[in-house]
């Protein structure tokens, strides 16, 4: 194999030699990797993108962001400070649009507006592990439009503020396989913060007596003070 390509390789010498006379220098430093674009993050949660949605933290609507487009994620800034990475989405080969959905960015205007799950264009990306999308069938199932929205959009709100999510859909999993719905009320309480034990602090009160007996002291010092001047 390395005499074929030696062989390959001394036929184009001349053509090489050619084109090497044309080479320069090496730059110094990272050649730019990424194209760079401009995007406002609207009321909705997000931006639109290269026929993708993303959604953005909910600080960031009304901002214009830049950001660097690279091949398998976007870094997004605010002026010069970055404010988010996310992967980068592709278009459906249909021409629909396609979405990379964060749920920790409209968990909270979801709890506002709960059946606003039910028809979410983007409820399928929506939910971060595969148990929660199974619980959200199990509810709907079993449970009315609202009250399965409402129980849904809660498991998703503790999991984001508890920083549980893989633990929750784990729990979640487990009480579907034994055929139960999540109960939400005992998963706020399997789920709920320490509560850090408060040490008692006792506070001795110095008697007021003692403050008139200072005032009389310093009036009595600012008399011989007069006096001496």
């Amino acid at each position: 194999m390395t005499r074929w390509w030696g062989r390959r390789n001394a036929r184009n010498r001349k053509r090489i030699e050619i084109e090497r006379a044309a080479l320069k220098q090496l730059p110094e430093r990272r050649t730019t990797d990424y194209e760079e674009a401009r995007v406002t993050v609207t009321s909705s949660g997000g931006f639109i993108l290269r026929r993708v949605f993303y959604t953005a933290p909910s600080r960031l609507i009304g901002h214009r962001l830049r950001v660097h487009l690279h091949d398998d994620r976007l870094e997004c800034f605010l002026g010069s400070t970055p404010v988010m990475t996310v992967i980068r989405g592709r278009g459906q080969p249909s021409g629909k649009r396609g979405h990379v959905v964060d749920y920790r960015h409209v968990i909270h205007a979801l709890r506002r507006k709960p059946m606003a799950l039910l028809n979410l264009i983007y409820r399928d990306q929506l939910f971060p592990r595969r148990a929660y999308a199974l619980a959200f069938e199990a509810l709907l199932a079993k449970e009315s439009e609202r009250r399965a929205c409402r129980i849904m959009v809660e498991l998703l709100a503790l999991a984001h503020e508890r920083a549980c999510e893989a633990e929750l859909g784990a729990a979640i999993e487990a009480d579907l396989e034994a055929g139960r719905l999540p109960d939400l009320a005992a998963l706020r309480q399997r789920f709920r913060p320490e509560t850090a034990a408060v040490p008692d602090v006792v506070v001795e009160l110095v008697p007021l007596a003692l403050y008139d007996e200072l005032a009389a002291v310093h009036q009595t010092e600012s008399v011989q003070e007069r006096g001496v001047a």
